[in-house]
């Protein structure tokens, strides 16, 4: 299976924020939204760097409650992973669990497409035991 699976049943809804936009409007989003994370693009369509909870809670620590003044571009990881819809599934879910992200926009000719979640590629993997666990047990119960 490849990501595109993944995109198709979950939906190619990507939140997305400007690098200038404070952290406090950023934690209004993630809120709203009930999600861990935001692609930070200028135009909505760009991946200039991705931001999350994590982030915030890592400079709230070291930078105290000021930061939810900063800008988005103070804390946000300009060095994003991606992926395209081709890649598959358990590539993607190993470069995650080895880089420790759990967010990964994907990107379709240098445009944003959707994101995915480790939340997203465990459910998938989730849905694939049971529908195999289901036809063992049809085949068994012939």
């Amino acid at each position: 299976m490849r990501i595109s699976d993944v995109v198709r049943r979950k939906g190619d809804e990507v939140v997305t924020v400007r690098p200038d936009e404070t952290v406090e409007r950023l934690l209004r989003l993630l809120a709203d939204h009930r999600i861990g994370a935001v692609v930070v693009s200028e135009d909505g369509q760009s991946v200039a760097g991705i931001v999350s909870e994590r982030d915030v809670v890592r400079h709230l620590h070291s930078d105290g409650p000021d930061v939810v003044k900063a800008a988005i571009s103070s804390i946000m990881t300009a060095d994003v992973t991606t992926c395209d819809p081709d890649t598959p599934i358990e590539e993607l879910a190993r470069t995650m669990t080895d880089k420790r992200i759990r967010h990964v926009p994907v990107v379709v000719d240098g445009r944003l497409h959707a994101i995915v979640s480790i939340g997203d590629i465990v459910k998938n993997r989730i849905d694939e035991l049971q529908a195999e666990r289901d036809q063992l047990v049809g085949y068994i119960q012939q």
